[in-house]
Formats: structure tokens, sequence, C-alpha cells
């Protein structure tokens, strides 16, 4: 037996070895334990759990987080040992148990959602298998890169609660949105609120990614909706704002004040032929960066054809619907971001963007 040769002597290693012997010891064990885990009868697990977690005490941080990858996978690792692991404060140690480890089970992750902060979560959020309460608990207190993770878990189980929270949230988030809707097990009920709650940039964005089934059930839950339109399976057709907004450049009429006046009024199909022409990127790579999950190339073509502030702000409000306004504090962000940004650089990816084919 492997544990054999390791019990003598291991109550005084453990007193008065060094911290770095004491790693080195544990993690010889541990790689020991990993070679011959499958072998191991209960008792033999037992006696790795007393050994390791005994050496594991004041040792130093990498030490701990290269014994939790090494324990991470292993269906039979030390359970006391584990309990340790993943209940610590540094993620190093905690992340690769509570991204995989099948012996971390619900009260132990529900305890640590309850506990500890974005990073867990975040690694939690990423198992295999969630279950409701679990969920319930990382909608309530996770952040926006948290919550993503989680709607996008194939794995990951909602309540009620939990996916009215999640459509809730989806509100302000066109990722998130995309993500839900893509879920096997959403309700025709929470699809009803999603679409309701989506613009409608969102929701065509949505109904590419959609399976046929889903194109069906999203259109059906539209006709529901006052003011919301069917979608099609086809690409946006720009050619009546298209003539519209080269008629107006022929008569010197088409400048920034008119571009203003289009995205004020939530003229999309114009707003976006009247970008293509004064920035000369094809009419359906605009369509494509205005319809992105960020502010940034608003910016960018903005500044590389000289757009005031005013003007810009008014194409992302754009970007967020009829009757919404983004928070402004993401609307302060993109300020400072535009003043900042250098028009020699926006020139450089707009002109990236004019070489590239829709």
């Amino acid at each position: 037996m492997a544990t054999a040769s390791l019990v003598p002597d291991i109550d005084d290693m453990v007193k008065a070895a060094s911290p770095q012997k004491r790693a080195d010891a544990m993690l010889k064990i541990s790689g020991l334990f990993r070679q011959g885990a499958s072998q191991f009868r209960p008792q033999h697990v037992d006696l790795f759990d007393g050994i390791l977690t005994g050496l594991m005490s004041n040792t130093d941080v990498g030490a701990r987080a290269e014994l939790a990858v090494q324990m991470a996978d292993i269906a039979n690792a030390p359970p006391k040992l584990v309990n340790r692991l993943v209940r610590d404060d540094e993620i190093r140690i905690a992340g690769p148990l509570l991204r995989q480890s099948p012996l971390v089970d619900e009260d132990t992750l529900t305890d640590i959602a309850r506990a500890k902060g974005q990073a867990h979560l975040l690694a939690m959020s990423g198992r295999t298998i969630l279950t409701a309460p679990v969920t319930d608990i990382i909608i309530r207190r996770g952040e926006r890169d948290v919550i993503r993770g989680v709607a996008g878990n194939e794995g990951a189980k909602f309540s009620p609660i939990g996916y009215s929270s999640l459509v809730k949230r989806a509100a302000d988030d066109g990722v998130l949105a995309i993500s839900i809707g893509q879920r096997g097990d959403l309700s025709a009920t929470h699809l009803k609120q999603l679409m309701n709650t989506s613009v409608d940039l969102v929701r065509r964005r949505l109904f590419e990614v959609a399976s046929p089934a889903r194109k069906a059930a999203i259109n059906q839950v539209l006709d529901d909706i006052p003011g919301a339109d069917a979608l099609e399976d086809s690409e946006r057709d720009f050619n009546q704002a298209q003539r519209a907004v080269l008629a107006l450049h022929r008569t010197g009429r088409l400048d920034e004040a008119k571009l203003f006046e289009f995205a004020k009024d939530y003229k999309y199909d114009v707003t976006v032929a009247a970008l293509a022409m004064m920035t000369g990127v094809k009419v359906g790579i605009v369509d494509h960066l205005m319809t992105g999950d960020r502010h940034d190339p608003v910016l960018i073509m903005g500044k590389s054809i000289g757009l005031g502030w005013a003007t810009v702000r008014a194409l992302i409000v754009l970007r967020t619907g009829v009757a919404r306004t983004p928070a402004a504090a993401s609307l302060e962000e993109a300020r400072g971001n535009y003043e900042r940004l250098v028009p020699v650089t926006a020139q450089r990816v707009l002109n990236f963007w004019k070489s590239r084919k829709v």
C-alpha cells in the first residue's frame, strides 16, 4: 500500500517542518493519491484526507492552488480536504473545485454563493450542473459577467422566480437577452416577457440565431405585443433608405444636422444609410456595428467624420430603442471615451471597415 510509508513521523512533519517542506510533501502525496485514486477504498481515502489536511495548514497560496487543481476532477477526492479548499477566500484555490468538483454538493454551493464574492460566483456559474436553489442566489447577488455566465450555461436550472429575475436584468443587457432567448427550457410566458422588454435590435439579433421552432414562438408572442412587428428570415432591406439618403447627398442636404434628426426620431434604417454614406463604410457593415454589444463602433464612426457629442449620443440612444435611454453611467463613460479617442486612430479603424466585405 502506497500510504504505508507516508504514515510514520507524519505528526512530526506537521508540527516541525517548514511551510515549504510541508508544501512539497503535500504535493508529493497528493500526486500519489491522484495516481491511485481509482483503486483506493474509503478507508484509504480517509487516510489521505487526514494527512493532506494536516499538511495543508500554513502552506502558501500557490501550493494550495496546485493542490486544488489536482483534486478538482477526482470523484473520490478526500472530502474534508475538498470542503476546506472550496471554501477558501482565494479564488485561485476555490475556483477549480467550484467549477468542476463532483464532491461539492448543493448545500455547500448555496453557502458559498451567499457568502463569497463575484469571482466565486463566476467560477460556480460554469459548473456542468447547477440546481435552481443555487442559481436563485447567483442571480440575486451576481453582477453582469456572472449573470451572463449562468444564463449561457445549458446545465443550469432556474426557478420561475429566477427566470423572471433574469428577464428583468436582460431589459438593459442585449447580450443577456440573447443568451436567455436561446435556452431550450425558456417557457412561453418568459419568452413573451423577454420580447416585451427587449428593443427591436435585440429582437432581430435573437431571431437571427434562434432555431426554427423558437423563431415561430418569437413571432407568436410578438403578435400579442402592441406595436411589435413579426420578424422574417432575411437580411434587412436598406434600399429605400439608401435612395432617400442618396437624394439628400446629391442636393447637398446630407449633413450632421440631418443625421442627428434621423437618430433623434428613431429612424434606424435611414440613420444607418446616412452613416454609411458619410463614412464610406458598406451599409451592411454599419448595420452590424450598430447592433453590436458595445458603443465603441459608434464612437469610432463619429470621431472619424468629426461628429459632435450630441449626435453621437443620439446614435447611442437609437441603439436602445424608442422611449428608452441608456444608463447615465454608461453614457458618461461613452462621452469620456469619445473625448479621449484620437481622430487618427478612429480613421485607421474606419479604413479597415471600409475594406471589409459584408
